[in-house]
């Protein structure tokens, strides 16, 4: 795109799609185009994201509200109706016997409360008839479709562009979590399982300091360093990088064990897979919406990154009625966090003297990752700010001070240096140091 044109995009994308003319509107939604689509590259083909989620999803929703908008200008390679990623030609291609979907997002608590409406009114359920949901962790990782013949794996494929992705049979066999035969008398005869790979925490650390003292290039978070490993055209490397996988969904099935969702991933775990068992089953959107900030409240202590809740009806013959669209289902969510914050624990606070002599304290955290990007540092402004009173006695930060052992949420803008927002005092725990303490930390370390 010519700076001329992105220069002119950026004006319009400045005004409510309402204000704009057609030609406007057309011209917008033709820089999207080409825009999402680099992204999408980035994302899915290279594993090197340059915009953090909170961008990419700004920028699919205002393409999403021109098009209802202007409907008749819909363009044929609308991001609104992309999956994935075109598949890398390095790779064998392979066919999906079902599509792999996307997920369409909700971003608050008022579009969940509207997605559970929509599905009501479409399958036309009575005030007094309950649909229930399951509510699981979105793990931020690669999807990964296995299919098993007679009870063996045969093959493994990424999503791709949801009908085709990459063949990599060989390097899944290499992840522990995914099971070379499945367990259990009743196994049909044909099973698509479908999960994510995803790298926890701590073995994301240990493989970026095994890539530094071989000089290479370490990996920017856990979501590329899994997709990466996942899609090496050596098995070797592949096996050499601590994969793990979660199973959720499934694609082709000969017959299904089971009428629910909820009822499938026990039978997923009865057939040798791991899933995650943070899931529930909810009856109400209030509970859909409180199981997400008990997640939410969990995340500094799974050990592996999410970045949202999804929810899904659970009785599978209603899955069936709602069907899908273009290329989302219409019975599942997802309910994304906010992109530029992340909540972790807070090891220790150490004091940094600048030129002049003035003490800046440095959060050191649990490492985290928050727009893209793992942090490990935060900036502390000054010592006032783990004290909660500032040099004139009066409170600062509503009297909240910060402790080693805290957990805390941790935001991060751009390319601004990440800073500690809030301190959650509902779970602060014994031995968290007090503020006397800090103040003693302080003298100490001068």
């Amino acid at each position: 795109m010519s700076n001329a044109k992105r220069h002119s995009s950026n004006q319009l994308r400045q005004r409510l799609p309402e204000t704009l003319t057609a030609d406007e509107a057309a011209r917008e939604l033709e820089a999207l185009a080409v825009e999402l689509s680099v992204y999408d590259a980035q994302y899915h083909g290279a594993d090197a994201p340059t915009v953090s989620d909170a961008v990419y999803d700004a920028l699919k929703r205002r393409n999403l509200a021109l098009e209802q908008r202007f409907p008749q200008l819909v363009r044929k390679d609308s991001p609104s109706h992309r999956v994935g990623y075109t598949p890398l030609e390095k790779f064998e291609q392979l066919r999906h016997a079902q599509p792999m979907l996307s997920l369409k997002n909700a971003m608050d608590d008022d579009e969940v409360a509207e997605f559970v409406r929509s599905v009501r009114k479409f399958l036309g359920t009575p005030e007094d008839v309950t649909v229930a949901f399951t509510a699981e962790p979105k793990i931020d990782g690669a999807s990964l479709s296995l299919r098993y013949e007679n009870g063996k794996l045969v093959s493994a494929a990424t999503r791709g562009d949801g009908a085709v992705g990459e063949n990599v049979t060989e390097n899944a066999r290499t992840i522990p979590d995914v099971p070379q035969v499945l367990h259990g008398e009743n196994v049909p005869a044909v099973v698509e399982v479908r999960g994510e790979v995803y790298m926890s925490h701590a073995d994301f650390q240990a493989l970026n300091e095994r890539q530094l003292a071989a000089g290479a290039q370490p990996f920017a978070n856990p979501r590329n360093a899994a997709a990466g490993s996942l899609r090496q055209l050596d098995c070797a490397i592949t096996a050499r990088r601590p994969l793990r996988y979660f199973a959720y969904a499934w694609g082709e099935m000969s017959n299904l064990p089971s009428d629910s969702q909820m009822d499938m991933l026990a039978v997923f775990e009865a057939w040798g897979f791991r899933v995650n068992p943070l899931t529930v089953r909810c009856e109400t959107t209030a509970a859909l919406i409180e199981h997400y900030h008990k997640i939410s409240d969990q995340r500094a202590a799974l050990g592996y990154d999410i970045d949202g809740v999804v929810y899904k009806v659970d009785e599978l013959a209603l899955q069936d009625r709602l069907g899908a669209r273009s290329n989302s289902p219409r019975w599942a969510v997802a309910h994304k966090f906010p992109a530029e914050l992340a909540t972790t624990v807070l090891r220790d606070i150490e004091i940094q003297v600048g030129r002049t002599g003035a003490l800046s304290p440095v959060a050191r955290l649990e490492p985290v990752t928050v727009g893209g990007v793992v942090v490990s540092n935060a900036t502390l402004h000054n010592e006032d700010y783990i004290a909660g009173v500032g040099n004139d006695g009066d409170q600062i930060r509503d009297g909240k001070d910060l402790r080693i052992g805290d957990t805390v949420t941790v935001y991060r803008a751009g390319d601004v240096i990440p800073k500690v927002l809030d301190v959650d005092l509902r779970r602060r725990r014994p031995p968290a140091r007090s503020p006397q303490e800090r103040r003693r930390l302080l003298d100490t370390r001068q």
